[in-house]
């Protein structure tokens, strides 16, 4: 999700070519799930019909965003019959900062209800200065105490901010030395790339904590930016799935599509169509 839309978010708190694609270095299926932000619009007015066109679309999984929080128990042991009835799982979960904080324990409920295995912040808010990260820093690990008693791990989820120079440093770079190693570094690549950053790099340099990718593409075509489909923007994904395979510690991937030129769903037809020509 990119930084403009991060508010939004907050408040709205898978035949020859293929197996010619599938890099050599994949000793196993790394299952793909969607970003359910991918479908915002219509999983608000249509819960049950939306998680069933993603699961016919043909991903493995999916990752639900803020407004899960607002959910019953009851509610949320509806949703993980649905995804247990369609052959689906919920990978994680995106939160605010206070599913760390204030509503931790709510958060550890439906997660594992959900049977997610990782609540991400995805997004920090307003963070001033190299030791505000160190605050955000603080605050996953603190929240990551908590979650380890319900066997769920602590992520964090990037933007654009976060692989900005700030007084020197990027700070992500803040977020990784100052987390617990058993935090998990979910990496946008959109917006990674977006901010002029090598995610390949990003990945080398954090073995086994880069869990999940969120496989979403970006182009520096202002026409495109964000729209772009999976595949068709300035991301190698070959060199990404490489590193995320081989040192990452990846255990999943998540599509995730911002703007459209299609419609919703048909973008995320094709953008897993597509995964599955590059990934195979």
């Amino acid at each position: 999700m990119s930084s403009q839309d991060s508010f939004s978010r907050r408040s709205f708190l898978t035949g020859a070519s293929a197996a010619l694609a599938l890099p050599a270095f994949a000793k196993k299926k790394v299952p793909v799930g969607l970003e359910m932000f991918s479908v915002r619009n219509e999983l608000a007015k249509d819960l049950t019909g939306t998680v069933k066109a993603v699961a016919k679309a043909g991903y493995q999984g999916v990752e639900f965003f803020a407004p899960y929080m607002q959910w019953t128990a009851a509610q949320t042991k509806d949703v993980r019959k649905l995804l247990d009835d369609l052959g689906m799982k919920c990978y994680s979960t995106h939160n605010g900062p206070n599913s760390f904080t204030t509503q931790v324990d709510k958060a550890i409920e439906l997660n594992g209800i959900l049977g997610s295995n990782f609540i991400v912040c995805a997004s920090a808010g307003k963070v001033v200065g190299l030791d505000g990260w160190k605050k955000v820093a603080d605050m996953l690990n603190g929240g990551a105490e908590k979650m380890k008693a319900a066997k769920i791990r602590a992520g964090y989820h990037n933007h654009q901010a976060e692989f900005r120079e700030l007084e020197g440093k990027l700070p992500i770079e803040v977020i990784a030395s100052n987390t617990e190693k058993s935090i998990m570094l979910q990496l946008d690549v959109g917006t990674c790339i977006e901010a002029g950053q090598d995610p390949v790099a990003w990945i080398n340099k954090n073995p086994k904590r880069i869990n999940c990718v969120h496989c979403k593409d970006w182009s520096s075509d202002k026409s495109k930016g964000y729209r772009v489909l999976f595949g068709d923007g300035d991301a190698k994904w070959k060199e990404i799935f490489k590193a995320a395979e081989k040192k990452g510690g990846i255990e999943y991937y998540l599509i995730e599509q911002e703007g459209y030129s299609l419609p919703p769903f048909e973008t995320i037809e094709k953008c897993l169509e597509n995964y599955k020509k590059i990934h195979g």
